[in-house]
């Protein structure tokens, strides 16, 4: 460890409690909030919002993935707990920092820019019901942590996770853009909504974005448990094959 780095571990509540995960979380979650949302506000149109999402994600994984895994994302622990890779108390140190650093993040974006529009940081039901909404956040979301599960958790794509994890969110966010804004993110959307509350007080948005994608998450883990007992099974199932003989030949 560099000297002068200080780590605070703590038990609470039978959990340990790690400042270098919660900071890393804090921090890539600033970052993902600060520069998607700001993308946003600066007009920086559906490709560019895109791409400053996904191109942050995939940079903090390769930045802080070591320590935490980078998640940024409460949709993201959810799934990871629910499939057994965290456990639910380490899950809400996660949540905290994360929610903490979005908070931050969209204070930063109305100080320094006066400007944190729903449309353009919490994302509106502009051609889609509420009940589609849900179902597009959440099959979004479910595509993410997925992507998450197999590439992160798996390794399947070894180097290239935090790229594959990235993109996938880039592409979601094109298609569900002009849907539902594409948040797949409960942080995301809470941060800024704080802010942009008083001009935008539908409380089914909130129910809709903070929701809709814990249930996709919940159904990736569960996919993912399915994918991985299959696996298992196939391979416990193979035939072992025949050993080559090396009983020696007769002269």
């Amino acid at each position: 460890m560099p000297a002068g780095v200080i780590v605070i571990y703590h038990k609470i509540g039978g959990f340990m409690f790690n400042s270098k995960v919660f900071l890393a979380e804090f921090i890539g979650t600033f970052a993902l909030v600060f520069i998607g949302a700001g993308a946003g506000v600066a007009g920086a149109g559906l490709v560019g919002v895109a791409l400053a999402h996904g191109l942050t994600v995939a940079a903090f994984a390769y930045t802080f993935g070591y320590i935490s895994g980078t998640h940024i994302n409460p949709a993201v622990t959810f799934g990871l707990a629910a499939n057994g890779t965290i456990e639910w108390g380490q899950a809400i140190f996660y949540w905290i920092a994360q929610f903490a650093g979005a908070i931050l993040a969209a204070f930063a974006l109305v100080t320094f820019t006066g400007d944190i529009s729903a449309g353009a940081t919490i994302g509106s039901l502009t051609t889609t019901a509420p009940v589609y909404a849900a179902i597009v956040e959440a099959v979004l979301t479910f595509f993410l942590v997925n992507a998450v599960l197999h590439n992160a958790v798996g390794g399947n794509s070894g180097p290239f996770a935090g790229l594959a994890i990235g993109l996938t969110l880039v592409v979601s966010i094109l298609v569900g853009g002009p849907l539902t804004g594409a948040s797949l993110n409960p942080a995301r959307t809470f941060g800024p909504a704080i802010f942009a509350a008083p001009s935008y007080a539908n409380p089914m948005t909130y129910v809709i974005y903070l929701l809709a994608p814990l249930i996709g998450a919940t159904a990736a883990a569960l996919a993912y448990s399915f994918f991985t007992n299959v696996d298992s099974k196939v391979a416990a199932e193979k035939p072992a094959g025949r050993k080559p003989s090396r009983t020696p030949k007769k002269k």
